[in-house]
């Protein structure tokens, strides 16, 4: 277990814990939550080990295995798989001492580095590896891509996903939804409900937090309180006790100043000065209560437009991308900012095409509406917001604006409309020249300094670079920039990422006192929960409306990842029936039929799946029985390592034969997958009874 005996830690001269004391006991998920700047990543730095306590003692198990994820960008060319597979790295020790014993001719070094490879688990590391990069929401040709052809976003994915890949006893993740998209987030938190180990966690995602951690740690004014169960049963006992703080606080004050009026009146007369005396003395030895203090909460508001166009703007059969020159630049990797384009999509400098994401849209803004805009990892989310924000051009089809439209528009990375190098009233000031301030230099100043001043800008903040500014305080620089534009169409990507959870509050209620049009791109549920009272869904390179809330749109996301897994099978399988004549598209009647003529083509079509499906039955039956065949045979091997004075020649024959069962078993196990998958989409195709019925 963990535990900490009236711990001290301090950052400089600032004392951010004193005196904390807990107990994080193995397998316990825990939060840990507090204000910006309240110690919650020099705690983790603790758990680390890489600060140590000032006063106390800190104490962790010294058998644990620590893992946690890399905050450096990866510049490397190796292949992605490989990149994370290097965060096992007892299996990358034992696979290099593997190699020195086979140069050596060590039989019984060869021997012992079979066994723990296998104890380690080196016969499925691979398929594990990719797993958990596929999970994260790459695609499956982008597993063998070199780190260095992603952009930032995914890179740290893959630094997530190499932190996950590491066994360890204790895991620690600060902020790991930063960088993923709702799919790729409901995936965390399944595998982390799955993980044996002890979790600690900084997140501003509280439903990331209810779903993943049953202890809190709340760390505010130095102090560190342990709650039992998740961030919102936090949030319920805390006000509770709140609650019971400010009444006791409240019924000692009474009880103090009965005492003082005794003491002020009596302690001048003779009579009574020994009872006077004596409940100075009372008062010197209460416990006082501290008053429960406000924190200073951030809030802020729109303000009122100045008109509501209405429509706000429509698009007719709009074609959504990358023009010619900017299609080098473009996105081709994906991100949580960025959309994957896969095989297709990939520029072309001699034919240098436009690059299409999104055909034929559609759409009509209204004013007052509140849009969410859902889409799994690389369906054009971003292209498309981008495009209504005048950051990229319509490639085809019409974009029409309505009169006096004013676009607020928070880029999903910040620096995209930050300059580093300038400060905040820097920002500022040219902002207001663009929107045509017409006060004085030394008036508009002042003006501004004070408008900053209400988004935690204090003095000598307005005058830093932005660049060292952290990506909380930037998120707010941007959120006063579109405040003083006064927009009525506010276009959000991903604004929350580097938000706390007052402050995503905060932008939750001026969202909703806003009288304009919002259309909000985010992973954050909450947001989504409170903002948006509709939602449209990109996907398949068209935008339409999503007839469902965001349980729907998970279930949506499972049902579009079985598609995709059923399309690469259905793309390797044959093109045709066997007779010439093109394979019929599972549930895609090519027309209308009379029910005995449809119920005959099922049947048909049944009977071609089955078919289909057969080869791969007796490919996996043929897999299975040589696997079983190498499990006895790896068995005897085994065996004969364990024999006493067995010669050195025999035991390196014995090495290098098991090894070489070892790497036949881990392609058998691949290729068993592969025709197990390909069964189950032949099988499971949908017939046509089924689509019209869910059509």
């Amino acid at each position: 277990m963990i535990q900490l005996n009236d711990v001290t830690l301090r950052r400089g001269a600032k004392v951010l814990l004193q005196g904390a004391s807990t107990t994080l006991h193995p397998g316990e998920k825990v939060g840990l939550v507090g204000r910006n700047g309240a110690g919650k990543s020099t705690l983790m730095a603790l758990f680390s080990g890489a600060l140590h306590e000032d006063q106390g003692e800190f104490f962790m198990p010294p058998g644990w295995r620590l893992s946690q994820v890399a905050q450096e960008m990866p510049e490397t060319s190796a292949a992605a798989t490989d990149f994370v597979l290097a965060g096992d790295q007892r299996l990358a020790h034992l696979r290099v001492q593997l190699a020195h014993a086979e140069q050596s001719g060590d039989g019984m070094a060869i021997a012992q580095a079979h066994a723990d490879l296998q104890d380690a688990g080196a016969h499925d590391a691979r398929a594990r590896a990719e797993a958990l990069i596929l999970g994260l929401g790459f695609l499956p040709g982008q597993l063998q891509q070199p780190v260095n052809r992603f952009s930032g976003g995914w890179r740290m994915r893959l630094q997530l996903a190499r932190a996950l890949m590491a066994p360890s006893d204790l895991l620690l993740l600060d902020e790991p939804t930063n960088h993923l998209d709702l799919d790729a987030l409901v995936w965390l938190e399944g595998w982390l409900a799955r993980y044996d180990g002890t979790l600690v966690v900084i997140s501003h995602d509280r439903e990331f937090l209810d779903a993943v951690t049953r202890v809190t740690l709340h760390i505010e004014g130095g102090r560190l309180t342990r709650y039992g169960g998740n961030y919102s049963a936090f949030e319920e006992l805390r006000a509770q006790q709140l609650t019971l703080q400010q009444a006791a606080f409240a019924k000692q004050q009474d009880k103090i100043a009965h005492l003082q009026k005794f003491i002020d009146r009596f302690k001048a007369k003779a009579t009574k000065a020994r009872q006077a005396q004596s409940r100075v003395k009372a008062l010197e030895r209460m416990e006082r209560i501290a008053p429960v203090l406000a924190e200073a909460e951030f809030q802020f508001e729109f303000l009122e437009p100045a008109n509501l166009p209405n429509p706000m703007l429509v698009v007719s059969d709009g074609v959504f991308g990358y023009a010619a020159h900017d299609a080098s630049n473009a996105p081709d990797t994906g991100a949580n900012n960025l959309e994957p384009t896969g095989a297709t999509g990939q520029f072309d400098p001699e034919t240098a095409a436009p690059r299409v994401i999104l055909r034929g849209v559609d759409r009509t803004v209204l004013a007052g509406q509140r849009i969410g805009i859902l889409g799994a990892n690389g369906q054009g989310k971003s292209t498309f917001v981008k495009t209504v924000a005048r950051t990229l051009a319509l490639l085809g089809g019409q974009l029409t604006e309505g009169k006096g439209l004013s676009i607020g528009y928070f880029a999903q990375q910040e620096l995209d409309v930050l300059r580093p190098q300038d400060t905040p009233l820097e920002h500022m000031v040219r902002l207001a020249r663009e929107t045509g301030q017409q006060n004085s230099e030394a008036a508009r100043e002042q003006q501004l300094r004070n408008f900053l001043g209400r988004f935690n800008f204090p003095g000598e903040m307005v005058g830093q670079p932005v660049g060292q500014f952290s990506g909380g305080e930037k998120a707010r620089l941007v959120l006063a920039m579109i405040v003083w534009q006064r927009p009525n169409l506010l276009l959000l990507d991903e604004p929350t990422n580097h938000l706390d959870l007052a402050t995503r509050e905060a932008l939750a209620v001026a969202l909703n006192e806003f009288e304009g049009t919002v259309m909000l791109v985010s992973h954050d549920r909450a947001l989504l929960r409170s903002v948006c009272d509709e939602f449209w869904l990109v996907a398949r390179g068209g935008v339409a409306p999503f007839d469902g809330d965001l349980e729907d749109y998970q279930r949506h996301l499972q049902d579009e990842n079985r598609r995709r897994r059923d399309e690469r099978i259905a793309q390797a399988a044959p093109a045709s029936d066997g007779h010439g004549a093109p394979a019929p598209t599972a549930g895609r009647p090519s027309s209308a039929l009379n029910p005995a003529e449809q119920r005959r083509q099922d049947a048909q079509r049944r009977q071609q799946q089955a078919e289909r499906a057969r080869p791969h039955q007796r490919a996996l039956q043929q897999t299975e029985q040589r696997m079983q065949a190498i499990e006895r045979e790896r068995t005897q091997l085994e065996t004969r390592l364990s024999t006493a004075g067995l010669a050195p020649a025999d035991m390196a024959d014995a090495g290098r034969r098991l090894k070489a069962l070892q790497d036949e078993l881990a392609a058998l196990e691949e290729a068993w997958l592969a025709h197990a998958s390909a069964i189950e989409a032949l099988t499971t195709a949908p017939s046509s009874e089924q689509v019209h019925a869910g059509g």
